[in-house]
């Protein structure tokens, strides 16, 4: 198996012993990207909207880093640290799909790192 791994400067840095991406073959699989600004290393500002708007847009700088757009994501799962966020989540996460919809598991967690409110991770082809 031949695996690549992404990395860009325009999503948070891994904070920890793993890849922010992983392509193998047409596939690239994203670690969970919580709601970490990368130009300031911090959470930003606001509640669940705000939170799932910045972890969509690490997803979205990981792929772009590999020439893919939103439309290429197959398949998404999001962990919520309160499934009452959930209507808010899918408000924001809907101006960042079109049809057809990606294939989505979405999760209630006890915790999340940092004590995020919600963390998502795509599998997208090429």
């Amino acid at each position: 198996m031949d695996k690549k791994v992404i990395a860009t400067t325009k999503a948070p840095s891994a904070i920890g012993p793993y890849s922010q991406a992983i392509q193998v073959g047409n596939l690239v699989y994203t670690s969970g990207q919580i709601p970490i600004d990368p130009a300031t290393g911090t959470f930003v500002e606001g509640g669940i909207k705000a939170q799932t708007r910045q972890s969509l847009l690490n997803v979205q700088a990981i792929l772009k880093e590999v020439g893919l757009t939103m439309d290429n994501v197959l398949k998404t799962t999001v962990f919520l640290a309160d499934m009452n966020d959930f209507a808010d989540m899918n408000a924001v996460y809907a101006e960042f799909f079109s049809e057809p919809y990606p294939a989505r598991s979405a999760v209630a967690v006890k915790t999340l790192p940092k004590n995020a409110l919600v963390e998502i991770e795509v599998v997208a082809a090429k």
